[in-house]
């Protein structure tokens, strides 16, 4: 079984949107996420693309459109020499209460069976507390916070003092150099 590393896209990869990314025309790279990338493109891990897009859920955008932003954003991070090995969307609004919404961990679920993952050597990337919740919950070893995106202000939230202990960091980059300083990534 491989381990895993999901990360989060909005916020994480790309720029969060107040208003959601709608299409492709409101994708901006976080660039030090672009060169993490690269930098653990040989990694043995796998590389988990694990997103919330409730605009598909809210009526804003289609199934469709939400996959093909994925799909670019895939390919430009190949461009830029990095990887993702897989990803997975979850289309529905909070109302909808689905088993793979963040904070549940109905994606990482997914994403281990469909790619034969070990959740307890896998990591979880996200700006959100609720990715650091759906990664506690599906079991893995570790999850962490970047301030990128919401992260700054979601790591000051009352709510943190009722969760397990987390590492932050700023970047993307600074948080794969703890995971790869824990486990070898060569």
């Amino acid at each position: 079984m491989n381990a895993a590393i999901f990360l989060d896209r909005d916020g994480v990869i790309i720029e969060n949107r107040d208003q959601y990314v709608l299409g492709w025309e409101d994708v901006a790279f976080i660039p030090e996420a672009l060169e993490a990338l690269r930098n653990i493109c040989n990694s043995p891990f796998r590389i988990v693309l694990v997103t919330n897009q409730s605009s598909v859920g809210r009526g804003l955008i289609t199934l469709e459109t939400a996959l093909e932003i994925n799909r670019r954003v895939v390919e430009h991070v190949q461009a830029a020499g990095g990887r993702i090995d897989g990803t997975w969307i979850c289309p529905h609004s909070p109302e909808e209460n689905c088993s793979c919404r963040k904070p549940k961990p109905g994606l990482l679920l997914q994403a281990a069976s469909a790619m034969n993952l070990n959740l307890s050597h896998s990591f979880m990337v996200g700006d959100a507390l609720s990715d650091l919740q759906a990664g506690w919950a599906a079991g893995v070893r570790e999850a962490i916070l970047v301030r990128t995106g919401r992260g700054t202000h979601q790591s000051r939230l009352p709510q943190v003092a009722d969760l397990p202990p987390f590492h932050t960091f700023d970047t993307l980059a600074e948080a794969l150099i703890h995971i790869c300083s824990q486990v070898s990534c060569s």
